[in-house]
């Protein structure tokens, strides 16, 4: 028959044999723990040897934190903006944990933690004893035994990645690992476990070892630690619990997952639907109230309560107050989105390599570094940018899918000091359309939690401008720009535009300067500035002032002559930057939204510099900044935008197709893009209005208001004088066409960059549509002049060269030429005694109509005879 009663002598000495892994743990803990012992035989001596060889330096190390990011408020405090955990958590200090909770503790589950050296003799021989015959009894465990479980299991659990693929399997394993007690692994984690406590014992203070645990012990779900789980469970600091809250919080660590309160549905045995749980709300959490009256009963007994306080808390009901912990960006409000860009920023800038270690380890460090950002966000600017998308948008309009987005940056250093979308945060799948809810940052590029940017329109003839002045034309050169097909140069490649690309609001073409082509944002002017350089050169010119496509591509990858014209999808953050480095003086500072990252410990640690290049050369940019200011000045096309403070501004309006509108302006201190329009779909913006207004005509309020406040709080001054190499009026040689047909002349003067127009039909002996005049004639004119050329109509002849013949001669030859002779001004002289002609009109060589009258003036001695 099977023994039913076995002592813990007769169970020791009956399976020394069998498992002498249980044998050698009951010695070592008797010997570890009371040295005065007398241990003999081979096997004690072997037991020791054993223990002494097994590893006792334990690494505490820093627990799993939350990430936390900050930003200031008004009046320049850090206030928290979000949080991010993978395990919740708040490290306190042990003055910062309420006496009664540790009394709570020691009570229940070591009330000789101050005298022992680390080992609950008895409950580890438990233990052991359980672990032979197959006991699902435990055993008790010190804190300090506790605590090394805990240490080993956030070890093991830091060690598996979030996005592993078999993550809980994994989770499972550490947890078995940790707390394995069947088998010869569970005797051999037992020895471990008392080695280890016995060492840091020797290393640390018991109060250090106290609020280490404390720290570290799961409380349910994702709660760790007292903090959190005082917060989370009754709303207070664990410095504030009462004695009730105190053994309820500490009876939970038996089983953490079956008695947490904040599941009112309960947390166990339920029945197939999931209903009917147990400790739940409907029995009054009746687990974790047996449990906490147990903790109760063992304070009262070692008498840190009376027997009064524990008649009356007994009694009393499980009353939770809930507060749910923050965590992601949800929580950050109106600030929702910058967060947003912050988190991106954190998890895939390759900037912080250095810093942060590689983008996949990114998420881990987020939600278990227990780091500490500093934000660059404004809260003056960024209360002005909400305040500016809450006058002026909407989250949503039925019939189109809306979106709007506005950033602010600093030039001089690229914080980032307002983020604003119209729409509304959340990181559930959603349409947007409807709801006015997304994840995603308009305003922002994929890496930085955007989408794929925006068609940014006519902000992108800057890029022109840009180039036009490095390849050292004038902003004051004259350039025809008729709506026509445009021919464009790629490196060796050549291409024309299919169609005649019309001007905003079916302006026609005229000739002018880029001054003008840039005030009246003309497409067909920057078509015909483009036809003169390097469609590919022009990219460039874009790429090297740091701007991309919003999907992460580069904007040189394609070149097609719609660039020109801002068709590439951009993120309104890069065009920004792009401004703002003409407003630097050509010197481009990449955005950023992080000041300071501090460790878990408050240590600093080091951020690379902000990223400042020079893009352009400053004469360009002050060039540059001088035809900008032509745009928000009276009579230019962001001239709406302008909120009229006296701040001086450069800008540029954008609109492509009617599915985008972006508008960019920029003082010398603070940069702001504007970007209105369809986040998804192809239906026309003209077609919706928000508060009133056009979709379209959106941009310009909310810029003006958001410029406005910008003005307020970051004052800009003048930009610097412009080049005047750069402000030149160009010469060109003029060449004659007259001779040449029509069609002709027209090639040839605008191959040489004049604009053409065709006058009426005159006089001439030319035959019929050849040039028989042009105004100005050949020689130095201004570059891009407009020439009138006027055809024969091949009905007239050349006045002859009558001067210096006496009257009567020259009547011969005219008459003999067609015309007819006419006395004009006689001027005493000395001239022949009829008079010698002095001068014809019309002149000599002139066409002018056979049968019709030439006027003679001449000099005579006497003109009254």
């Amino acid at each position: 028959m099977p023994q039913t009663k076995r002592t813990l002598t007769g169970v020791l000495s009956g399976l020394a044999g069998l498992v002498g892994l249980s044998v050698v743990a009951g010695v070592l803990v008797t010997a570890t723990v009371t040295p005065v012992f007398a241990v003999t035989g081979a096997a004690a001596a072997q037991s020791i040897d054993l223990f002494e060889g097994l590893p006792s330096n334990l690494k505490v190390d820093r627990p799993m934190q939350p990430t936390t990011i900050y930003s200031k408020d008004a009046a320049g405090n850090d206030q928290v903006m979000a949080r991010f955990y993978d395990q919740n958590r708040v490290p306190v200090k042990y003055d910062q944990v309420a006496p009664v909770l540790i009394d709570a503790l020691l009570a229940s589950e070591d009330k000789n933690f101050y005298t022992h050296g680390g080992i609950d003799i008895t409950g580890t021989l438990k233990a052991v004893v359980g672990n032979v015959t197959g006991s699902t009894t435990n055993g008790g465990s010190s804190i300090s035994q506790q605590y090394v479980k805990n240490v080993l299991l956030q070890e093991c659990e830091q060690g598996v990645p979030l996005k592993d693929k078999d993550r809980d399997a994994k989770l499972n394993k550490c947890w078995d690992d940790a707390a394995a007690t069947v088998g010869s692994s569970g005797i051999a984690r037992k020895l471990q476990e008392i080695r280890y406590a016995t060492a840091i014992e020797k290393q640390y203070s018991k109060n250090d070892i106290l609020i280490g645990y404390l720290n570290l012990v799961n409380f349910g779900g994702t709660v760790y630690g007292i903090e959190a789980a005082a917060q989370r469970y009754f709303s207070v600091s664990a410095s504030q619990l009462n004695a009730v809250q105190a053994a309820t919080l500490v009876g939970m660590v038996q089983n953490p997952n079956a008695f947490r309160i904040d599941l009112p549905g309960g947390t166990y045995d339920c029945d197939k639907d999931g209903n009917n749980c147990k400790n739940s709300q409907a029995d009054g959490y009746a687990d974790t109230l047996v449990r906490r009256n147990y903790v109760l009963s063992r304070m009262e007994v070692l008498g840190k309560i009376t027997k009064e306080q524990f008649e009356a808390d007994k009694v009393q009901p499980i009353t939770p107050a809930i507060k749910t912990p923050t965590s992601g960006c949800g929580d950050a409000g109106g600030n929702a989105f910058f967060c947003q860009y912050v988190k991106a920023t954190l998890e895939n800038d390759a900037s912080l390599d250095s810093v942060l270690g590689p983008t996949k380890d990114r998420a881990d460090k987020l939600l278990r570094g227990g780091l500490n950002i500093y934000t660059t966000l404004s809260a003056p600017m960024q209360g002005a940018a909400l305040q500016a998308m809450a006058d002026h948008t909407t989250p949503t309009i039925p019939g189109m899918d809306f979106g709007a987005a506005a950033v602010t940056i600093d030039p001089k250093t690229g914080r980032i000091l307002a983020l604003a979308q119209n729409t509304g945060f959340t990181e559930e799948q959603t349409d947007t359309a409807t709801s006015g809810l997304t994840s995603i940052v308009y305003g922002a590029d994929t890496a930085h939690g955007g989408g794929i940017g925006f068609s940014v329109g006519s902000t992108y003839k800057i890029f022109t401008l840009i180039d036009w002045l490095e390849k050292g034309h004038s902003v004051r050169e004259t350039l025809a720009a008729p709506v026509k097909n445009y021919t464009m140069k790629c490196g060796n490649s050549t291409m024309t535009t299919d169609t005649p690309i019309k001007n905003f609001n079916n302006q026609s073409g005229y000739t002018g300067t880029p001054m003008q082509f840039t005030r009246d944002s003309l497409n067909s002017g920057f078509l015909s500035m483009a036809s003169k350089l390097d469609l590919c050169e022009i990219n460039q010119v874009a790429q090297r002032m740091g701007v991309h496509l919003g999907d992460g591509g580069s904007v040189t990858d394609q070149n097609v002559p719609f660039d020109v014209l801002g068709s590439k999808n951009i993120a309104a953050l890069d065009m920004a930057s792009a401004y703002a480095a003409v407003a630097n003086n050509g010197t481009r500072c990449a955005p950023y939204a992080i000041d300071k990252i501090t460790g878990p410990d408050g240590t600093d640690i080091p951020l690379p510099p902000p990223a400042c290049t020079e893009v352009i050369k400053p004469e360009i940019a002050a060039t540059a900044a001088y035809a900008l200011q032509g745009v928000m000045n009276s009579g230019g096309t962001g001239s709406r935008a302008n909120p009229d403070d006296g701040t001086p501004l450069i800008g540029k309006t954008g609109t492509h197709e009617s599915a985008q509108t972006m508008l960019v302006d920029s003082s010398t201190a603070a940069t702001t893009a504007v970007w209105v329009g369809q986040a998804n779909g192809d239906a026309d913006i003209y077609d919706f209005y928000s508060h009133d207004v056009n979709v379209p005509d959106i941009r310009y309020g909310l810029s003006r208001q958001i410029t406005g406040a910008a003005d307020q709080f970051f004052p800009g001054g003048a930009f610097p004088d412009p080049s005047q190499s750069l402000l030149k009026q160009s010469y060109t040689n003029l060449p004659s066409v007259v001779g040449m047909t029509v069609d002709q002349a027209t090639q040839t003067l605008e191959n040489s960059g004049f604009a053409v127009s065709v006058g009426p039909a005159v006089q001439s002996n030319l035959p019929t549509d050849q040039i028989a005049q042009q105004d100005p004639g050949a020689g130095q004119v201004i570059t891009g002049s407009t020439v009138t050329i006027s055809p024969s109509n091949g009905q007239g002849a050349s006045v002859p060269n009558v001067v210096g013949m006496t009257m009567g001669d020259a009547a011969n030859a005219l008459k003999a030429a067609g015309f007819q002779a006419a006395k004009g001004t006689c001027t005493p002289g000395n001239g022949d005694d009829t008079g010698t002609v002095s001068a014809t009109s019309p002149a000599a060589g002139a066409a002018a109509a056979k049968g019709s009258s030439v006027t003679l003036n001449y000099v005579k001695k006497n003109c009254q005879g």
